[in-house]
């Protein structure tokens, strides 16, 4: 298996631990909220097996996280994420901002009330 699979497998059980651990949930409640077995759960968080992207999804809602929260990185903190997502929607924003006064510019043009 490559590093970057390994590494994957190895965030995702991870932040599945951690986040169950955070919400004081047993691997038994974790697997029950889950739909899912005590013994998947162990497997799952030891990293011995991998999961589907339905089970993924099962997991994510049953700890209330969002689905991409589990690929990050486990050294990041919430204050790192958090700003990482302002500054992808600071940049978004900017992008919507300039194209829209490009469209609204081109409009005004081809009416006529814009040299």
């Amino acid at each position: 298996m490559s590093d970057n699979i390994e590494a994957l497998r190895e965030t995702v059980s991870a932040n599945i631990k951690k986040h169950r651990e955070l919400q004081g949930l047993t691997q038994e409640k974790l697997a029950e909220k889950a739909g899912l077995s005590a013994n998947m759960v162990n497997d799952i968080e030891g990293c011995r097996t991998w999961i589907s992207d339905k089970t993924l999804v099962n997991l994510a809602a049953a700890l209330k996280v969002e689905n991409y929260s589990l690929f990050l990185p486990v050294s990041l903190s919430q204050t790192d994420i958090e700003k990482t997502v302002l500054q992808n929607l600071a940049q978004s924003l900017q992008k919507v901002r300039k194209d829209f006064n490009t469209n609204f510019d081109n409009t005004l043009k081809s009416m006529g009330l814009k040299g």
